[in-house]
């Protein structure tokens, strides 16, 4: 209170009163004068130029610091790239730059402009080359893999060839002084020799295996002959009597090996000319390598073999029952199919008389034979009739042959009359058999001979 002089200066009320009316007026002027509002206007733009230039001076300073910091950079890039390419050879340095022309045509538009794009195009273009070096890699592995097979192939054709090269993509220099030295050297040398090989000893020794296969169907032609002979002198009927008869089979793969084996070796069909000589090779080449069997295949062609050079399978095989006067067929039998018991009881025994025939090579008729012509039948006659029996007996009987026949007791009576000994076994015991043998004329002497 001491450093005031006057309640005026303490009377704030006053002071208050005082500072509205001055506020007051202050308006009252503004409003009344046109160029105070000016000036007031002029004031607040050029506050806010003042903001924007300020705004402006600090992105401007901010912009100057990155580039400064950024030529700063881009000249320790180059420094450190001038040190790099000064640390080169020349040699490699050259290298390079023999390099560029390729180099600008393979980026074309993605050719870098500043110094700092260099580091994204040597990446990208390291793995672009990293990419063709992986395809051209993998083609490359293809390659040899393709090229080992066929050395392979090479050295299993030629084995001699196996002592002195190995398959490796290594060799292929040895390969081609082969090729080479067989081009320039050996096939010429040979090519006259070849063709004289395929045509006097291939095909030759074709058309003799040709021939004998001929023999053998012809062979067959005169074993069925017999056998009908032997078939025709046992009536299978009453009034008739049975032909075995052959056709040529259907087979398609019998019927091209034949086609192909006449093809090969009928010289009136020869042409000249190379073309024709490389053609008759292949063919040659293609029924060889069958039988000796082609890799994957070796099982498929044993089987197609044995199909086409067994000639029985040339011909298919029926029976024909024909009348023995007029030589008219009554029935033909390919199979069983839908005849009786006694009919296929017959016509069995019937097939088996001719492959025994046929198998012995029987000829019927004939008053001394050195043939061993036995054959053992287990289980013979059990349940067939007495007829087909008797016709199973005189049939064996016509064609020669030794049987000994197993059967039981109840068929002896049948069998009787077609043998010359018997041989009875028994088991009283259930321990072990015995066995009895008598001629036929003890067994019959022993069955008529009174019971005590």
């Amino acid at each position: 209170v001491e450093g005031f002089r006057s309640w005026v200066e303490l009377d704030a009320d006053e002071a208050e009163s005082r500072a509205k009316e001055h506020d007051a007026e202050r308006v009252r002027l503004q409003a009344g004068s046109s160029r105070l509002a000016e000036i007031t206007q002029a004031l607040g733009r050029n506050a806010e130029n003042s903001a924007t230039a300020t705004d402006l001076i600090k992105k401007i300073t901010g912009a100057s610091a990155t580039a400064q910091s950024r030529v700063n950079q881009a000249k320790q890039e180059r420094t450190r790239d001038d040190e790099f390419v000064a640390a080169q050879a020349p040699d490699q340095r050259e290298e390079a730059r023999a390099a560029y022309p390729a180099l600008t045509a393979r980026l074309a538009d993605h050719r870098p402009v500043r110094a700092a794009d260099c580091a994204a195009s040597e990446a990208a273009l390291s793995e672009d080359l990293h990419r063709r070096i992986e395809r051209l890699s993998g083609q490359l592995n293809g390659h040899a893999l393709n090229l080992t097979q066929h050395m392979t192939a090479v050295l299993n054709r030629w084995q001699e060839l196996r002592a002195d090269m190995d398959v490796s993509v290594d060799s292929r220099a040895d390969f081609l002084a082969f090729r080479e030295r067989v081009a320039t050297d050996d096939l010429p040398r040979f090519e006259s020799e070849f063709k004289e090989q395929l045509n006097k000893n291939a095909i030759q020794e074709l058309a003799g295996f040709n021939n004998w296969l001929g023999r053998q169907a012809s062979a067959i032609d005169e074993r069925v002959d017999r056998i009908n002979d032997a078939l025709g002198a046992v009536p299978y009927n009453p009034g008739r009597y049975i032909r075995l008869e052959k056709e040529p089979t259907s087979n398609q793969d019998v019927a091209q090996f034949r086609s192909d084996l006449r093809n090969l070796t009928n010289d009136t069909l020869a042409v000249d000319g190379d073309q024709y000589s490389e053609q008759r090779f292949l063919d040659v080449k293609r029924i060889i390598e069958r039988f000796r069997g082609r890799d994957g295949y070796a099982e498929s062609d044993k089987n197609w073999t044995r199909r086409v050079t067994d000639v029985r399978n040339w011909f298919v095989f029926s029976a024909s029952e024909r009348d023995a006067d007029t030589d008219l067929e009554w029935e033909h039998y390919s199979d069983s199919d839908g005849k009786s018991g006694g009919q296929k009881e017959k016509l069995a025994y019937t097939i088996l008389a001719a492959s025994l025939a046929y198998q012995f090579g029987l000829e019927w008729g004939v008053e001394q034979s050195r043939d061993f012509r036995f054959a053992v039948i287990d289980e013979a006659f059990g349940r067939g009739s007495d007829v087909s029996t008797r016709y199973a007996l005189d049939l064996f009987a016509t064609l020669g042959l030794q049987l000994l026949i197993v059967t039981p007791l109840q068929k002896v009576h049948v069998i009787e009359p077609y043998v010359k000994s018997i041989g009875i076994v028994d088991n009283p015991t259930g321990t072990y058999s015995r066995l009895q043998t008598m001629t036929i004329e003890e067994y019959r002497d022993r069955r008529d001979r009174p019971r005590r």
